[in-house]
């Protein structure tokens, strides 16, 4: 194992890479070099083992996935394959790992060279701190290309952590990023997923309250799948998450706020709209009315615009289409390309087959213009299947408009992806079977590969025997 002292390190590391640079152009200045005269120079100049550590990333597929754990004071470290199909790769990588213990100044950096590495928790820390409380980070500020999984107790650590914001913004969206690729690959359980974005309920800063409400959205879709009695406790989980930061925003901008305050703003609010808040669907109703009468209206500025008109297309019914035909009223009357590409994104919103249909048909239509209609392919859950067959039914047309340039590809994905069954992965397969082209291969083949991980990341939910007391708790205690 080689360690590198943290208050030393990247300072002597830049130097060492400054002069080995130089030495290296010197050498070379008249003759040809490869690719490992690089590493060679680069060796030598920092008594690293430059060459083997590069192989191991440029000469293989993939990258890592360090498992982290607790056994007696010792820190267990092992390494495998990621692979986000959940399968178990081979594959050996030299890590530079970087780690933090319970402080940002309790560090420790070092070469993961073998396939595990077991580390004194004491020893790093010193007299600084507990070593049965303290929290522990690799990957400190996400530098090294690799995800990381905590083991119960770290991860426990790690959330008190976040709630109590002793990480820096960058490493709180690592590990909720990292959960969330684990999840998917069926390395970590959805309960410990849930728990962990439980953590994140005063999270301040907008990207990883984003990154959060992504997440949320494709959560609530696997477990919809999954376990369709539990889907109004993960609403009401999701709902209870994002209230905080909703009231604290609130509708209108305040002085002094910067953009991402109200790009966050207009985020959280969509959200709760989408999973059903009474209170976000009837404020965003109640102001989208003033819109209506006003176009001027302070009640519905910009940034909250996109709110109100999911919130209407939510409450839109076969029976109740005033909300529907008034978006398109707002379409048709505004020369803004922004406010159109507002209307459109939010026109599938609605939970009802029939008037999704309708919104796709509205896409192809002469009044929509064919680089805009991919805005319009964000169709709720509930219309994934009327979403697909309007798809075969119009292929034809749809790819004599966009089949020449990249934007086919954005219809297969959007409408494809969300789905979550092997035998919809089958469908999709033999309808493209004979109607693919060279340049959409690669984006049909991704889009079918998600399918099946979404499909695989279902059936291991649904094995989860804590699932629904977990998701239960989390809706009540938020």
């Amino acid at each position: 194992m080689t360690s590198v002292s943290c208050e030393h390190g990247i300072n002597s590391v830049d130097d060492n890479e400054k002069r080995s640079l130089a030495s290296y152009i010197k050498k070379y200045a008249c003759s040809n070099a490869k690719t490992e005269d690089l590493w060679d120079v680069l060796e030598v100049g920092s008594g690293e083992p430059v060459k083997e550590l590069m192989n191991s990333w440029t000469k293989k597929k993939g990258y890592p996935v360090v498992f982290v754990k607790v056994e007696e004071n010792k820190l267990v470290l092992e390494q495998s394959q990621f692979l986000s199909s959940g399968s178990h790769g081979d594959g050996q990588w030299i890590i530079p790992i970087t780690l933090c213990c319970g402080a940002y100044d309790v560090c420790k950096n070092f070469l993961l060279q073998t396939n595990s590495e077991t580390l004194d928790i004491k020893e790093i820390l010193g007299d600084k701190t507990e070593a049965t409380s303290a929290w522990i980070k690799l990957n400190v500020d996400q530098t090294g290309f690799y995800r990381v999984k905590y083991d119960e107790d770290l991860s426990a650590r790690l959330r008190y952590a976040i709630e109590n914001k002793f990480l820096s913004a960058t490493d709180r969206f690592g590990i909720l990023d990292d959960s969330f690729a684990l999840c998917m690959a069926r390395q970590q359980s959805l309960c410990t997923l849930l728990t962990l974005m439980g953590a994140y309920r005063e999270e301040p800063e907008y990207t990883v309250m984003s990154n959060l409400i992504s997440m949320s959205h494709q959560v609530a879709t696997i477990a919809a799948d999954a376990t369709p009695e539990l889907l109004d406790y993960v609403k009401q989980f999701f709902i209870s998450l994002f209230q905080y930061s909703a009231e604290k925003l609130g509708w209108e901008p305040k002085q002094g706020e910067n953009h991402l305050d109200a790009m966050l703003r207009g985020e959280i609010l969509t959200a709760l709209a989408v999973f059903g808040h009474e209170l976000t669907l009837n404020e965003a109703n109640r102001r989208f009315l003033a819109f209506l009468d006003d176009r001027n209206t302070p009640l519905l500025p910009p940034d909250v615009r996109k709110v109100a008109y999911v919130a209407v297309m939510r409450r839109v019914t076969s029976s109740n289409r005033l909300g529907y035909e008034s978006l398109l009223r707002v379409y048709r009357e505004t020369d803004l390309s922004q406010e159109k590409t507002r209307v459109l994104s939010s026109l599938a919103s609605s939970p009802n087959p029939k008037i999704i249909l309708e919104a796709l048909n509205f896409l192809l239509s002469s009044e929509v213009r064919s680089q805009d209609a991919v805005f319009g392919l964000a169709v709720s859950r509930e219309g994934r299947e009327t979403a697909w067959t309007w798809l075969m039914d119009n292929w034809d047309h749809i790819f004599k408009i966009w089949g020449s340039g990249y934007l086919i590809t954005r219809f297969i994905s959007a409408i494809v992806s969300p789905f979550t069954s092997f035998e919809k992965a089958r469908e999709i397969e033999e309808f493209f079977e004979s109607r693919t082209k060279r340049s959409m291969a690669r984006n049909l083949r991704q889009s079918i590969e998600r399918v099946s991980i979404n499909a695989n990341w279902v059936l291991s939910v649904q094995k989860e025997e804590h699932l629904a007391n977990t998701v239960k708790e989390l809706a009540q205690r938020n």
